[in-house]
C-alpha cells in the first residue's frame, strides 16, 4: 500500500482516541447510551480539531451493533466499511464542490429511502458554510424534520456565515483548539508507537507552530521526519517550521533593549542567512516579547504556554525590562508587520526594525546599566556619587514633567461637571498612566444609551465573533469582554494594560470587530476599548455628571411627577387617602 500521512494513519477512531475535545466526546457518548440521539448536529471550530473525526465515529457508533458505552466496536463489518468510506448509508458531502440547490434537492428526495445495510442513514456535510443561500432554504424543511432514520451532521470552521434557521434546527457542539501540550503528548505517544527517536524541544516547537490544529500538527511532524531520515532533532524542527530558537531570540531581544545596534544587526544577519521566514521571526519576536510582558503580571500563564520550559535568562530579561519599553517595541513590531506584507524585501524593513527597537532599548535602558556602574567601577568612588545624583535630578524632573503632561490631558478631556473638583482628578491620572489615553470622547455617548437589553444581544454573539478574528488578533482579544452597548457604539474592557494600548493602536482588529458586529447584528457599531481597572472610575464620574443634570432639569419640570412614581407614596394614599397624605420634596 502507498504511503499515507500521519494524520490519516493516525486519525481516531475511537471517542477516547479524540485530543482536547473531553467535553464533546462525553457528551455524545452518554446520547448514544440513553438513546437520546438528536436529528441534526452541528460541529463547529477551528481546523485540524476533530470536526470530521467524531462525525464519522458517531456514525459508527449508533450503527454499531457491539457498542459498548458509546464507542464503536471497528471490528463488526459496519464499522470496518464505515472507516474505510465504503457504506453506502454514510454520505459525505464536500460543500464547497456541492453548494447549489440541485445537490441539495438530489439528498432531499434520496433521503425518503430507508438505508439498505445500517440501522441509520448518515449525511455528514463538510464545510457547511459554503453553501449558497437557496441551498441553505432547499434543506430547511428536511433538516427539522426528517425520516426517523437520518442523522444530519454539518461541520464547519465559520459557523457566523450559517444562518440562524439552521444553526437552531441543530444541536451545535464548539470544538476547542488543541492545548499545546496535548498536542505534543500526541506526537510522543505516535512516535514511541513509531519507534523514532526524537528531541524533546523539538516536539515542543512543533506544537506550539501548530497554534491548536492537531492535523497541522501531525503534518509539520510528518515534515521533519522525512527531513530527518525519520530522527527528529531541534534544527530540524526549527528548519521545518521556519522558527528561532528561544536562545537566539533571547541573544537578539537583549541586544536591542541594551541598545548595541551593530550586534543586533549581526544575530539579524545571521537569522536571515540561515533561510528564516521574515514574517515568521517578525511574529517569534512579538511572541517573545508578549511573554516577558505577561510573564511580569502572571507568570504562570507563560509556564503554561512553554510547557514548563522557561528559561533562566528569560526569567531575569522579564525582570529588568520596563514594561513601557516593551509597549514601545510591541507597537513597532506591529507597524512594520503590516508593512512587510506589501513588500518583496522584508529584510530592509527587519534591518530598520532592529536600528528602531534598540534606539528605543538604548533610551529606556539607560537608567539601568548607570545603576549597576556602581559595583564595576570601584575605583571612581569620586565621580560615581555625582553621576548617580545627576541621574536621580534628571529622572525627578522627567517624572515632574510626566504629571504635568497627563493632568494637562486630563483637564481637556474631563466633562464640565469633574471642573469642580480638579485636586481629586490629578492624584488618579498620575496613579494609572492608562487613563490618559481613553477616549473619552467617544466612551460618554455610549453610556449616556446603553442599555441591558443591547449589551446582552452583544454577549451573545461575542464568541462568534471573537472566532472570526484572525489568530494575532483573537490573542489581544481574548482577555477583553464587552460592558456597555448601545445603538450609537460598544464599549471593549481589557483586563491587561498593554493588551488594551496594543489594540487600541491596531485600526485593522477595530476594523474586523465592526465588519463583525454589522455581519452579525446587522449594524456596524463603533467599538471603544478601556482598561478594565479604569472602567469602574469612568463610569461613576459620567453618572455623578448625569446625575446633576437630571437633577438640574427635574427642579424645572419633572419634579411634580416624582411623588406619584414613588411606589411608598402610593401605597400610603391607598391606606389614609391623599387629602391625609402630605409629601414634601427634599
Amino acid at each position: 500500500m502507498a504511503y499515507q500521512a500521519l494524520y490519516r494513519v493516525w486519525r481516531p477512531q475511537r471517542f477516547d482516541d479524540m485530543i482536547g475535545q473531553e467535553v464533546i466526546t462525553r457528551t455524545l457518548k452518554n446520547a448514544i447510551t440513553t438513546n437520546q440521539i438528536s436529528h441534526a448536529y452541528l460541529f463547529a471550530g477551528p481546523r485540524g480539531t476533530g470536526k470530521t473525526s467524531a462525525a464519522k465515529i458517531f456514525a459508527k457508533a449508533i450503527n454499531c451493533h457491539h457498542q459498548v458505552d458509546g464507542e464503536p466496536c471497528n471490528e463488526c463489518e459496519t464499522c470496518k466499511a464505515i472507516t474505510n468510506g465504503t457504506l453506502n448509508d454514510v454520505i459525505e458531502i464536500d460543500a464547497a464542490s456541492n453548494n447549489g440547490v440541485e445537490e441539495i434537492r438530489d439528498i432531499r428526495d434520496k433521503v425518503k429511502y430507508a438505508p439498505t445495510v445500517a440501522d441509520y442513514k448518515v449525511y455528514i456535510i463538510d464545510e457547511v458554510h459554503m453553501l449558497s443561500t437557496g441551498a441553505f432554504n432547499a434543506l430547511l424543511k428536511t433538516l427539522e424534520e426528517p425520516p426517523a432514520n437520518v442523522i444530519f451532521i454539518l461541520a464547519t470552521t465559520e459557523p457566523h456565515k450559517i444562518p440562524a434557521t439552521i444553526i437552531s434546527r441543530t444541536q451545535r457542539f464548539d470544538f476547542k483548539r488543541i492545548a499545546a501540550n496535548d498536542s505534543y503528548e500526541r506526537m510522543i505517544y505516535i512516535l514511541k508507537q513509531k519507534d523514532v527517536t526524537y528531541d524533546d524541544q523539538a516536539i515542543k516547537v512543533i506544537a506550539k507552530a501548530a497554534e491548536g490544529g492537531m492535523r497541522d500538527a501531525l503534518s509539520i511532524l510528518d515534515q521533519a521526519l522525512s527531513f530527518g531520515d525519520n530522527e527528529i532533532t531541534l534544527d530540524n524542527a526549527l528548519l521545518v517550521t521556519g522558527s528561532v530558537t528561544h536562545e537566539l531570540l533571547a541573544t537578539y531581544i537583549s541586544q536591542v533593549l541594551a541598545g548595541d545596534t551593530k550586534s543586533a544587526l549581526a544575530s539579524l544577519q545571521s537569522v536571515l542567512e540561515a533561510g528564516k521566514d521574515a514574517e515568521r521571526f517578525t511574529e517569534d519576536i512579538i511572541s517573545y516579547a508578549r511573554d516577558l510582558l505577561l510573564y511580569q503580571q502572571a507568570p504562570q500563564m507563560v509556564e503554561e504556554a512553554e510547557m514548563g520550559s522557561v528559561s533562566e535568562d528569560f526569567q531575569a530579561l522579564a525582570k529588568q525590562t520596563p514594561a513601557q519599553t516593551m509597549y514601545a517595541m510591541i507597537n513597532e513590531l506591529n507597524a512594520i508587520q503590516q508593512q512587510m506584507r506589501f513588500t518583496t524585501h522584508p529584510d530592509v524593513y527587519l534591518e530598520i526594525l532592529t536600528i528602531k527597537l534598540a534606539e528605543i532599548g538604548g533610551q529606556k535602558g539607560a537608567a539601568p546599566a548607570n545603576v549597576a556602574t556602581p559595583a564595576a567601577t570601584p575605583n571612581a568612588e569620586a565621580s560615581v556619587p555625582a553621576q548617580t545624583a545627576g541621574n536621580a535630578d534628571v529622572t525627578e524632573l522627567q517624572h515632574e514633567i510626566d504629571q504635568l503632561r497627563s493632568a494637562v490631558k486630563h483637564l481637556e478631556q474631563a466633562p464640565a461637571a469633574s471642573a469642580a473638583a480638579p485636586a481629586k482628578a490629578k492624584p488618579r491620572v498620575a496613579k494609572s498612566p492608562a487613563t490618559k489615553e481613553v477616549n473619552l470622547e467617544k466612551i460618554y455617548p455610549v453610556l449616556g444609551s446603553a442599555t441591558r437589553e443591547k449589551l446582552n444581544q452583544l454577549q451573545e454573539v461575542w464568541p462568534d465573533l471573537l472566532n472570526s478574528l484572525t489568530v494575532t488578533q483573537r490573542a489581544v482579544m481574548k482577555v477583553s469582554q464587552p460592558v456597555a452597548a448601545a445603538n450609537s457604539g460598544v464599549i471593549v474592557a481589557f483586563d491587561y494594560s498593554f493588551l488594551y494600548q496594543r489594540a487600541t493602536t491596531d485600526h485593522e482588529l477595530t476594523d474586523a470587530l465592526e465588519n463583525g458586529l454589522d455581519r452579525m447584528i446587522g449594524s456596524a457599531l463603533p467599538v471603544v476599548f478601556v482598561p478594565k481597572d479604569e472602567w469602574p472610575v469612568i463610569r461613576k464620574n459620567y453618572l455623578t455628571a448625569h446625575r446633576d443634570e437630571l437633577q438640574a432639569n427635574g427642579e424645572e419640570e419633572a419634579q411634580p411627577e416624582k411623588p406619584a412614581a414613588n411606589p411608598v407614596v402610593t401605597k400610603a394614599e391607598e391606606l389614609f387617602g391623599k387629602d391625609i397624605v402630605d409629601v414634601k420634596q427634599d
